[in-house]
This record gives C-alpha cells, sequence and structure tokens, in this order.
C-alpha cells in the first residue's frame, strides 16, 4: 500500500510575520525576549534564524496578529540593550500547512508546493519544516488561490 505525500492542509488567517533584525547572537538575550513574549501569553508558531555573522543575527517569526501591539512593545524595550535592533512586522499573512506520513519517504513534496506557488505568483515569506509537514506564510490575498492549487496537485 501506498502512503500519499500530502495527505491533509490546514489554515490559519489573520498571522503577523514579525523580522527582528540585527540581534546580538547572545542565547541570554535571545531567550530572554522569547520569555517576555511568552509570559504575555503570546503563542509563537513559525521561527525561523538567520546564520551568525559578525556576531550577529535575524529572527522572524509569526504570532496572531491581535498580538501585534503587544510584541512591539516587548521588542522595543530590548533596544535599551541593542539599540541597533531592527524590527518589522507583516500583519497582512496566512499559514498553509501541509501534511503526510508519506513525506518522511517521498522527496520533491517541497519542491512540487514551491512550483505551484511560482505558477500561481504567489510570494512565500517564510517556511518551516518537520518530516512530515511543511507550513508556508503566505499573503492573505492569496490564500484561496494556493489551497486550490495545493488541493488539485494532490488529491485532496
Amino acid at each position: 500500500m501506498t502512503i500519499l505525500p500530502v495527505t491533509s492542509i490546514s489554515t490559519v488567517y489573520n498571522v503577523a510575520l514579525v523580522a527582528v533584525d540585527n540581534l546580538p547572537n547572545d542565547m541570554v538575550f535571545i531567550s530572554g525576549i522569547f520569555n517576555k513574549i511568552a509570559e504575555e501569553k503570546i503563542n509563537i508558531d513559525m521561527i525561523s534564524q538567520s546564520p551568525p555573522y559578525k556576531g550577529k543575527i535575524n529572527i522572524y517569526f509569526s504570532i496572531p496578529a491581535e498580538n501585534i501591539i503587544k510584541v512591539i512593545a516587548i521588542l522595543n524595550s530590548f533596544k535599551i540593550r541593542a539599540p541597533n535592533l531592527r524590527i518589522e512586522i507583516d500583519s497582512d499573512s496566512t499559514k498553509i500547512s501541509v501534511f503526510g506520513e508519506g513525506m518522511r519517504d517521498k522527496p520533491g513534496v517541497a519542491a512540487k508546493v514551491f512550483t505551484l506557488m511560482a505558477e500561481n505568483e504567489i510570494e512565500i515569506k517564510l517556511i518551516t519544516t518537520s518530516e512530515v509537514d511543511i507550513s508556508y506564510l503566505i499573503y492573505e490575498k492569496d490564500a484561496d488561490k494556493a489551497i486550490k492549487a495545493i488541493k488539485q496537485e494532490f488529491r485532496l
């Protein structure tokens, strides 16, 4: 019996992308940021970090859009210790996740979804993966188009 590479898709609307650039590559400092956000009961979902360069990193993460003001206030409080910290928020996002146990053994699922996005002129803002799922953060205006293309391709 063949296990399909993608067996379901899920969608989360009203997501904000937070970009924090020029962070010191200091795990105590970075964990302090995430702990302050957690103390405010704000759920962080997707997280991506750039490789360190000259002692600095950039971190990108997604949050429910309703928490933007709280997160900006928290991040601004860290500018005392890192005055060159740059914060950007993009609140117009939707997260689409494709899931399937068959992804473990079937190469090319991410490539296929990248191709679908390219063919439909959909910009990908952020990606996170595991062995069995891939999540894409895209502009909310493109969500219906992306969902339709993924469902057609994987016969969902």
